[in-house]
C-alpha cells in the first residue's frame, strides 16, 4: 500500500475501511463548499455510501489501476489524493485532490501533490501525470501552477456539475521535466 510521510504533521494513508465515518464527517461539514466543484457530493449521503467509495479505491489499488490517499495534518484526516487511474500503456495517470476548508491555505496540497507525483514518476515509472480543474476553480488550478505543470488547453464542457456544464484546464507534467 501506498505510504508518505511528508513531515512530522504531514501524512499520506492509503483509504481503508475504518476511515468511513471520519471521511464521511469530512465530507458532510463541508458539503457546501465541495459541491461547488465536485460531482460526487450530492450521492454521498451517508457513512455506507463512503464505505462503498473506499471498498472500490481499495479494488482499483488491488488492479493496480491507481489509488487514493487520505491526507492526514497532525493526525487528523483533513482530505484526500490520488491517482484517478493509471494508462500502463502510456505510462500516464491523473492526480485527483480535495481538502477540508479549515486546512486550506498552509500548502497541504501543494506538498501532498509533489509527494504524489514523485511516487508516480519515480516508483511506477510513469512518463505523464496530469491535473484537470475546472476553469474558473482557481485554488485547484493553483496547484499544477505552483508546480510547474504545462497548461496544455481547455476541454469545453468536460464535465456535468449538477447542472450545468464546465470546461477543464488541462496541466501536464512529463516524467523528463520533474525535478
Amino acid at each position: 500500500m501506498f505510504y508518505y510521510e511528508i513531515d512530522q504533521d504531514l501524512k499520506l494513508k492509503p483509504l481503508e475501511i475504518h476511515y468511513a465515518d471520519e471521511l464521511y464527517s469530512l465530507t458532510n461539514n463541508n458539503r457546501a463548499y465541495l459541491r461547488e466543484w465536485l460531482p460526487w457530493v450530492d450521492a454521498t449521503r451517508s457513512s455506507e455510501d463512503t464505505k462503498v467509495f473506499i471498498q472500490t479505491t481499495l479494488k482499483q489499488f488491488a488492479e493496480n489501476k491507481g489509488f487514493h490517499a487520505g491526507i492526514f495534518y497532525k493526525g487528523e484526516l483533513a482530505g484526500c489524493i490520488g491517482l484517478h487511474g493509471i494508462d500502463w500503456n502510456n505510462k500516464k495517470t491523473t492526480i485527483g485532490y480535495w481538502l477540508g476548508t479549515d486546512y486550506q491555505g498552509s500548502g497541504i496540497i501543494t506538498l501532498s501533490c509533489r509527494a504524489i507525483i514523485d511516487h508516480a514518476i519515480h516508483n511506477l515509472k510513469l512518463n505523464r501525470v496530469e491535473i484537470r480543474a475546472a476553469e474558473y476553480n482557481l485554488k485547484s488550478r493553483a496547484i499544477p501552477e505552483r508546480l510547474g505543470f504545462v497548461n496544455e488547453g481547455k476541454v469545453r464542457q468536460e464535465e456535468w456539475l449538477y447542472d450545468h456544464y464546465v470546461d477543464h484546464v488541462i496541466y501536464g507534467m512529463l516524467a523528463d521535466d520533474w525535478k
